[in-house]
C-alpha cells in the first residue's frame, strides 16, 4: 500500500480486512443452527441478557425467545432457532458447546516474578463475556499482588493497580479484537510489577489516538456492551484507564501492537525518577491528551501534579515536557504566545 511517497508491505491484519470485504460480519453468522426452544434456553444464559438489560423476565418460554429473536441474537428459520455467533458470544453457558468460539474465550496467566519463567496460575475461561464479566473482572483482582503503603500513619494494602483500569481494559479487549483471527484468544497476563492484557488484531486507530479518537471494529457487540452497562459511552474507557493511572500516580500505560495483537501494559507503582526516558514521555504525552479532551491545557505545573512532585521538582518536569516535545508529541500551544512561565501544551494532532 502507498505510505507517503513509499510502498509498504500491508500487515496481516490489513489484508483479512481487504479480503473479508463483501462478506457477511463474523458476529451475524451461525454458531448453531437447526435449534428448538428448550435448545436455545439450553444453551444460553437468558435471565442474564434480562438482567442485564434491566428488564422483568418473561412469563413464557416463547416470550424470551421472541426477545433474543428482535435483539437479533437468535433467528428463526423453517429449519428452526439459530444463535448467531453475537448471542453465543455474550450469552453461553459453556462456550465449549460451540466448536468455533471455545477457543475465543479470555485466558489469564499469573506468574511468580517479572518474567514468564515460573507460571502460578493458568486459567481459561469458559462463559460468554456479559455472563463472565463480572466474575472475570473479580477473578483477576483476587490474583494481583498487593502493595503495603503508609497513609495517615498507617500501613495499608492496596492492589498493584485500580479496578476500574482492570475493567475498562478487559472490556476494551472484548469488543475491539479481530474475531476473524483463528486460534487467538484475549490473554491477561498478571506478573509482580505489571498487568499485560491483550488482544487478536490490531487496532483500527492508531495508539497515539486511543485516547481522543474512537472506532470499533465491532460497533453492534460494543453498543450491546454498553446496554448491558459493561462498558460506557464510546470512547471514555482509555480515558478512564490514563485518569486513574494519573489519580493513583502510576506510570503510564502502554500501548503496543504487533500487527497481530494489539496489547496494553498497567504497571505497578513507580517514582518518577525511576522511570526511564520513555516513561516520561508517554506520561506528559497521555496527561496532554487528557487535558485536551476535557478543554483544558497540559502545564508545568499540572505535570508535576500528575507525579505528585513539588515545585521545586520543576525543572525535572521541565525536561521531560522538552523530550516530549523532541519527539513531536506534544507542542506549544500558539495562542499563550512563546512565554516559558505561561507555557501551555496541546498534542500533536490537536
Amino acid at each position: 500500500m502507498r505510505s507517503g511517497e513509499s510502498l509498504v508491505p500491508m500487515s496481516e491484519d490489513q489484508l483479512r480486512r481487504i479480503f473479508a470485504e463483501g462478506k457477511p460480519d463474523w458476529l451475524e453468522e451461525p454458531a448453531q443452527s437447526g435449534l428448538s426452544d428448550g435448545d436455545v434456553v439450553r444453551l444460553l444464559n437468558t435471565p442474564k441478557v434480562f438482567e442485564l438489560l434491566q428488564l422483568p423476565y418473561p412469563t413464557s418460554q416463547q416470550k424470551v425467545i421472541e426477545r433474543l429473536c428482535s435483539e437479533r441474537l437468535i433467528d428463526s428459520g423453517d429449519q428452526g432457532l439459530a444463535v448467531r455467533n453475537i448471542g453465543a458470544m455474550l450469552l453461553a453457558k459453556k462456550l465449549s458447546e460451540f466448536p468455533d468460539l471455545e477457543r475465543k474465550a479470555p485466558r489469564v496467566v499469573v506468574y511468580s516474578g517479572k518474567s514468564k519463567t515460573e507460571t502460578k496460575l493458568d486459567q481459561l475461561g469458559s462463559l460468554g463475556y456479559a455472563v463472565a464479566f463480572s466474575g472475570l473482572v473479580s477473578f483477576v483482582m483476587a490474583q494481583i499482588p498487593q502493595n503495603e503503603v503508609i497513609k495517615d500513619s498507617l500501613r495499608t494494602e492496596i492492589k498493584l493497580v485500580p479496578e476500574i483500569a482492570i475493567r475498562e481494559l478487559v472490556a476494551n479487549a472484548m469488543i475491539h479484537q479481530d474475531f476473524s483471527v483463528t486460534g487467538a484468544r484475549i490473554v491477561i497476563d498478571i506478573y509482580n510489577n505489571r498487568i499485560e492484557i491483550s488482544n487478536p488484531g490490531s487496532p483500527i486507530i492508531s495508539a497515539e489516538r486511543f485516547i481522543d479518537g474512537y472506532q470499533s471494529r465491532n460497533e453492534r457487540l460494543a453498543d450491546f456492551m454498553r446496554r448491558m452497562r459493561i462498558c460506557e459511552e464510546k470512547g471514555s474507557g482509555i480515558d478512564k484507564v490514563v485518569s486513574a493511572a494519573e489519580v493513583y500516580q502510576l506510570p503510564a500505560p502502554r500501548f503496543t501492537s504487533d500487527g497481530i495483537r494489539t496489547q496494553v501494559t498497567i504497571f505497578g507503582p513507580m517514582k518518577m525518577e525511576d522511570m526511564d526516558r520513555l516513561d516520561r514521555i508517554r506520561a506528559c504525552y497521555q496527561h496532554c491528551c487528557l487535558k485536551y479532551v476535557m478543554s483544558e491545557r497540559m502545564t508545568n505545573q499540572s505535570l508535576r501534579r500528575r507525579f505528585g512532585l513539588p515545585e521545586s521538582k520543576s525543572a525535572i518536569v521541565s525536561q521531560a515536557i522538552a523530550a516530549t516535545v523532541d519527539e513531536k508529541m506534544v507542542k506549544l500551544d500558539e495562542k499563550v504566545g512563546s512565554s516559558r512561565r505561561f507555557a501551555r501544551y496541546i498534542p500533536f494532532w490537536a
